[in-house]
């Protein structure tokens, strides 16, 4: 018996436009009386709030940075960061001026306007404060304050390359994920998606993760779907992913979400 239902966002829920469609909104607004829905995504919160906001489910629980930070009636109920000494070290190793941009909570300081920071306001609809790695480091400094996220984004080359050297330094200390080859997700080791809903059952609901439903595509997303009691990858996803799910389901562009839950819910 499904008692919970988790999504990632980008690439799983949403459409062409990187919204949720209308079908999305009427299938969620059908069952969400039924049971809890949590969206889980490598977004900060303030990239997900409108969502969730469409979607009629504010009231419950959010979990951003890939598991990083959770919020339970918006207040942070856990939450992981990469230490300053830590940030400090992977800026120092950008000697080739990529785009970082630094996630703490509700704030994202992205170091210029550039095509990579305009890219993240169009996807995810948040604006950021401009403000170079070093003065964000003299803001951060006297409380040892640490960063829930760091992307890192540009020339694939030269991302790969950072890529490689981060990895060969840091691999007990850093997950790095690559959603795109001009991207790196610099993140805690210890968190993750599947960690994340593990704490949300033990402390909010007390349940077995048998009993959640969970929809993915992309590498982030594997803990949780080989987890859940029925993980569900989304047509578009990577080969990795639909190796691990229970079910295929349709794109994420074409309603892929929606009208499984429709079928499995029987709405229609």
């Amino acid at each position: 018996m499904i008692k919970l239902i988790c999504s990632d966002i980008d690439g799983t829920l949403l459409n062409t436009e990187r919204e949720v469609s209308n079908k999305t909104k009427v299938e969620f607004h059908n069952i969400k009386h039924k049971l809890p829905i949590i969206l889980i995504s490598s977004r900060m919160p303030a990239a997900m709030r409108h969502l969730q906001k469409d979607l009629g489910i504010e009231n419950l629980p959010l979990v951003a940075y890939n598991g990083g930070l959770i919020l339970v009636d918006n207040e942070v109920r856990q939450s992981s960061t990469l230490s300053f000494e830590l940030v400090e070290k992977i800026i120092e190793l950008n000697k080739d001026n990529l785009h970082l941009s630094l996630y703490q909570e509700d704030k994202w300081y992205a170091p210029r306007q550039d095509q990579w920071t305009n890219r993240e306001i169009n996807n995810t609809k948040v604006n950021p404060e401009i403000k170079n790695n070093k003065e964000v480091l003299d803001l951060w400094e006297p409380k040892q304050a640490g960063a829930h996220k760091i992307m890192c984004m540009g020339d694939p080359l030269l991302v790969n390359d950072f890529y490689t050297l981060l990895s060969g330094k840091f691999s007990n200390d850093l997950h790095l994920y690559r959603s795109k080859d001009t991207y790196i997700e610099i993140a805690p080791k210890q968190i993750s998606k599947r960690s994340a809903i593990e704490y949300l059952i033990s402390s909010e609901y007390k349940f077995e993760f048998s009993q959640v439903m969970s929809f993915g595509d992309n590498y982030n997303d594997i803990e949780m779907l080989k987890a859940s009691g029925l993980g569900l990858a989304v047509g578009n996803a990577k080969e990795e992913v639909k190796a691990v799910a229970n079910k295929i389901i349709g794109d994420a562009k074409k309603d892929g979400v929606a009208e499984f839950l429709s079928h499995y819910f029987k709405t229609q």
